[in-house]
């Protein structure tokens, strides 16, 4: 009888060590993970892109279409060479460089606003390359861009759809600056209080000047007449 009870008691006692040996291990683990962000964004960014890519292959472009995004990425190239004004460690404000991205998200709807905002974000990584880091680089360049395809959710409501697809954008440029850029805040300050004041100092003057244009352009007519160029196109 006494054998069993022992028996029973060193199970016991083996059971709650190696508990307590899974817990402790687990815990170093997500410590790890916590003081190293960059992986567990670079997770969340390559699960992002291969979502978007999913979406993306079942878009069934037409000779239009490609017409429409080539000219919009053009577009979008010129304006942002007409820079009001440029942050240090990148980002500018253009006199309205997201709207040609916007107007293609409005057509076409926001999955096709990804593929253009994916293939922008690549030029511009070309044009005005900042690099850091492979995970960086996804924050600052494809991502933001593709960000702004949210917009093609909101068609009938153009203003709203801009605001949504800027706040996408602002989010991955937040996370980058918070996570890539800390070493460049001042001392004492919080790499988030530093990374929500210096893109918000670009951002949020771009998306004025890009809803005062929208307000002022005739978006439907523009979008009617793209729609219309497609029953032209042999």
């Amino acid at each position: 009888m006494n054998v069993v009870f022992y028996f029973r008691l060193w199970l016991a006692v083996k059971n709650e060590m190696e508990m307590n040996s899974l817990e402790a291990t687990f815990s170093s683990k997500t410590a790890m993970i916590l003081e190293q962000p960059s992986s567990i964004f670079a997770l969340v960014a390559l699960v992002i892109l291969i979502l978007a890519f999913v979406y993306i292959k079942s878009i069934k472009l037409n000779t239009s279409m490609i017409a429409h995004i080539g000219l919009m990425l053009a577009l979008t190239v010129i304006l942002h060479t007409f820079r009001l004004y440029h942050m240090p460690q990148g980002g500018s404000v253009t006199l309205g460089g997201m709207i040609p991205l916007l107007l293609i998200a409005f057509r076409y709807g926001p999955v096709v606003g990804y593929l253009a905002g994916f293939v922008y974000g690549m030029i511009n990584l070309i044009q005005d390359p900042y690099i850091l880091q492979p995970v960086q680089v996804l924050f600052d360049y494809p991502l933001p861009y593709m960000a702004i395809g949210l917009a093609g959710y909101f068609k009938d409501r153009i203003l709203l759809g801009a605001i949504i697809g800027s706040c996408g954008r602002f989010i991955c440029h937040f996370i980058s600056g918070a996570v890539f850029f800390a070493s460049y805040a001042p001392p004492d300050t919080s790499p988030y209080w530093y990374s929500l004041v210096f893109n918000a100092t670009y951002l949020v003057p771009e998306l004025l000047i890009c809803l005062f244009i929208l307000r002022v352009l005739p978006v439907k007519r523009i979008l009617f007449q793209m729609r219309n160029s497609e029953n032209h196109v042999i």
